[in-house]
C-alpha cells in the first residue's frame, strides 16, 4: 500500500503504527486508499509521506500521498540536505535552562534527535525522581511481595529497596505500598493504575456525521489545538492522540465551530469515544 520502501528501522515503525492504527479503528486498505473517506494517519506515516526517512525507489503511491499530507508540501531531496547547522553549546546551554539541571552530551544527542521523548523522559525524572536507574523489568512491572532490589543512584551510593507489600485499594482508586528503605520501615500512597477510581463512561460519536469527531483508537490525549467557539476549516488539526508510542493528529473533516470539547490533556480514551463536537 505504501509502495517499495525498505522495511528497516524507522520505516518498520511506520509500517506498525500504521497497522496498529487500522486494527484499533477497524479500517480496511479500501479505507484507506479511498480519496473520499478521512482517515487519522498516525504523526509517523505522515512523516513518511512527506519525505522525513528519504525517497523509496519508485517514488510514493502519489494518490495516497496527496490524501495522507492534507496539502502539504512533501521534500524531494534527501532529507539531511534540508538540515540547517547547529550550534552544539548554545543547544545545550538552552535545553539546561529548561530542564534546570546541566546535560551531558548522552542528554544532548537525545534531545536534538527526539526533543519531544526527551522532554517527556525529563518530565518522568523531575516527577519520580531517577528512574533511569531502576532495571528495566522493575521500572516496567514493579516488585514483588518480598522482593529485594539494589539501586546505584550514584558513585558509591546505594539504596536497598525491599518491598513488604500492599493494602487494598481504596475508594480513590489509591493504595498503600509498604516498603523498607535501607533497613527504615517507610510507608507511600499512590494510585492504583489498575483500579484508578471510577470510570466514567464517555459518548460515542455517531458513524457518518462529521461534525462528531470521535477517536481513532484507544490512547491518551497528548495536545488540545483548539477551544470551545473557535472557527475551524476541515483539515485543521482538533488534537493529538498518543498511543503505543505513536502520535496521531485528528483533523476537522468539514468547516465549523467547536461547540463542544470533551476531552482535556491526560485524558484516557477509547475508540470512537466523542472528542469534539462541531457545528
Amino acid at each position: 500500500m505504501f509502495g517499495d520502501i525498505v522495511k528497516v528501522t524507522p520505516s518498520s515503525k511506520v509500517v506498525g503504527d500504521m497497522a496498529l492504527a487500522m486494527v484499533s479503528a477497524g479500517i480496511s486498505r479500501s479505507d484507506v486508499e479511498n480519496p473520499d473517506k478521512d482517515i487519522a494517519f498516525p504523526d509517523s506515516v505522515v512523516g513518511f509521506f512527506a519525505g522525513d526517512l528519504g525517497q523509496p525507489p519508485g517514488g510514493f503511491p502519489e494518490k495516497l500521498q496527496r490524501k495522507v499530507l492534507k496539502g502539504r508540501t512533501p521534500l524531494t531531496e534527501r532529507p539531511g540536505s534540508y538540515l540547517k547547522d547547529v550550534d552544539l553549546e548554545a543547544e545545550r546551554k538552552k535545553v539546561s535552562e529548561e530542564v534546570g539541571v546541566p546535560v551531558d552530551d548522552f542528554r544532548l544527542a537525545s534531545y536534538l534527535m527526539y526533543p519531544k521523548v526527551y522532554s517527556d523522559f525529563e518530565k518522568t525524572q523531575d516527577r519520580y525522581g531517577p528512574t533511569e536507574v531502576l532495571p528495566t523489568p522493575v521500572y516496567f512491572y514493579g516488585l514483588e511481595e518480598g522482593d529485594e532490589l539494589l539501586v546505584d543512584i550514584e558513585k558509591g551510593k546505594t539504596l536497598v529497596v525491599n518491598y513488604l507489600g500492599r493494602a487494598p485499594t481504596n475508594e480513590k482508586g489509591e493504595v498503600r505500598v509498604f516498603f523498607d528503605l535501607n533497613g527504615q520501615p517507610r510507608t507511600i500512597t499512590v494510585p492504583d493504575r489498575l483500579k484508578a477510581g471510577e470510570v466514567k463512561a464517555r459518548a460515542k460519536a455517531v458513524a457518518g456525521d462529521p461534525k462528531q469527531v470521535g477517536a481513532p483508537m484507544p490512547g491518551v490525549i497528548s495536545t488540545l489545538a483548539v477551544k470551545e467557539g473557535q472557527s475551524v476549516q476541515a483539515g485543521d488539526v482538533l488534537c493529538s492522540i498518543e498511543a503505543m508510542k505513536m502520535e496521531t493528529a485528528i483533523h476537522a473533516e468539514v468547516d465549523g465551530v467547536v461547540a463542544e470539547l470533551l476531552i482535556k490533556p491526560g485524558d484516557q480514551i477509547d475508540a470512537k469515544d466523542l472528542l469534539v463536537r462541531l457545528e
